[in-house]
């Protein structure tokens, strides 16, 4: 399915946009209906606190998916081992917490 931008999406996808109540939101694909456009959103953030972790129902045009980020530093790491942990993303953590091992390697010289 693609967003307003062009970008295919897909299940997993980091997105940002606005909910159709017109609130700030992001989060990640939790599924797509392709045929009605919809997209099903597990909202991380959100300017509407009664939003946030709750999957919400939004039109793919409404989105953007979010680059894929490139962690360059502990604390980012540290961040987003503290994401995936939120939101329950057990294969994320463990990717993380592999880089976050092998970072921890190369500074202690092992």
């Amino acid at each position: 399915m693609k967003a307003n931008k062009n970008q295919m999406l897909k299940t997993g996808d980091w997105i940002k946009g606005k909910s159709q109540d017109g609130e700030l939101i992001v989060g990640y694909i939790e599924s797509l209906d392709i045929p009605k456009g919809v997209v099903k959103v597990t909202v991380v953030t959100s300017d509407n606190n009664e939003t946030i972790g709750k999957t919400i129902s939004v039109l793919a045009k409404q989105i953007k998916r979010l680059p894929d980020s490139k962690v360059t530093n502990k604390e980012q790491l540290l961040f987003l081992i503290d994401l995936a942990l939120s939101t329950g993303d057990e294969e994320w953590f463990i990717e993380l917490s592999s880089k976050l091992n092998s970072m921890k390697q190369l500074v202690n010289g092992k």
